[in-house]
């Protein structure tokens, strides 16, 4: 009898063959069809489905909204209306308009920057969870999902910048040579948002009840990042007992984007200086390790 019918005989009798057998095949080059490839390899293969990725992120925006009689307007609609009932409590209750200058731009501009990445990580969260059958069907990189609504929310940010530049010109703010940076500034956001999107998509995978805790992780965070007040002011008067909140607020990567966002757009308004810094860190560490976190467990998705 040969080598591999030996070795296939033992491990049907249940004999001692079994790792002969997954040696047997590792020299032959077989692979379970499920198995993780490489990390290049992987890389390589989410680059073969760039157009799917893109075409399924574009059908989503255009079916999100078939059903309601406004359509596509509730991309826009959605985050103004935010905004509107944010200006109405802090703006006009709370009276936070009075020491910052052009409270309306400042408030939403932080409110559309921030919803691109809220949106994006909830999104990427239910990316894998959401689509366990068309993952049990067909066979492509799982990080082509959270890539796709990654997209989806890039393509939505596109008409809401629109919107918030003729809302910035109608506040009285001048066109500068700084606008040139806006697209630097939304290029690192979604480096890090698909970093993070990632991340929670692995997270939201097996930890079913992650869906039901994240929007107070995300209401948790939005207060934290600058939204509706101005970091720089309030970490000045904190007292020295609890100056570690100084740290955790200028650390945030979700405020380090909105302070970058309001200097380019709002002329008045100056960036803490931790800005920048903060932004390019987070951007890159979210991208390697949301990905390697992701790659780590590609085939364990839909199974079970």
């Amino acid at each position: 009898m040969s080598q591999p019918e030996s070795a296939v005989a033992d491990a049907q009798a249940g004999g001692p063959a079994t790792d002969s057998l997954a040696e047997l095949a590792r020299r032959h080059g077989l692979r379970r069809a499920i198995a993780r490839p490489s990390l290049p390899s992987y890389v390589r293969q989410l680059w073969a489905r760039r157009h799917f990725v893109l075409k399924y992120a574009t059908s989503r925006n255009v079916s999100k909204y078939s059903d309601s009689a406004l359509g596509q307007l509730w991309q826009l609609l959605t985050p103004l209306l935010n905004a509107g009932v944010y200006f109405l409590m802090f703006g006009v209750i709370l009276d936070q308009q009075k020491d910052i200058p052009n409270y309306t731009a400042f408030l939403i501009t932080g409110v559309f920057i921030f919803t691109f990445t809220q949106r994006t990580v909830t999104g990427g969260a239910k990316s894998i969870s959401g689509n366990l059958s068309m993952i049990r069907a067909l066979h492509f990189p799982r990080a082509a999902l959270p890539l796709a609504y990654a997209v989806q929310e890039l393509q939505q940010l596109a008409w809401s910048m629109g919107v918030l530049t003729i809302i910035i010109l109608l506040t009285g703010e001048p066109i500068t040579t700084r606008w040139l940076l806006v697209p630097v500034v939304l290029l690192l956001q979604l480096i890090f948002n698909v970093g993070a999107s990632l991340f929670m998509a692995r997270i939201g995978a097996f930890a079913r009840d992650m869906n039901q805790l994240l929007p107070f992780i995300m209401r948790t965070w939005l207060y934290a990042s600058g939204v509706f007040f101005s970091i720089p002011a309030r970490v000045d008067q904190l007292p020295e007992s609890l100056s570690f909140i100084r740290y955790v607020l200028e650390l945030n990567p979700a405020a380090a984007f909105i302070e970058l966002m309001r200097d380019l757009l709002i002329y008045q308004h100056t960036p803490p200086q931790w800005a920048w810094a903060t932004a390019i860190f987070w951007a890159v560490f979210a991208l390697i390790v949301g990905f390697w976190y992701f790659w780590r467990a590609e085939e364990r998705y839909g199974r079970g």
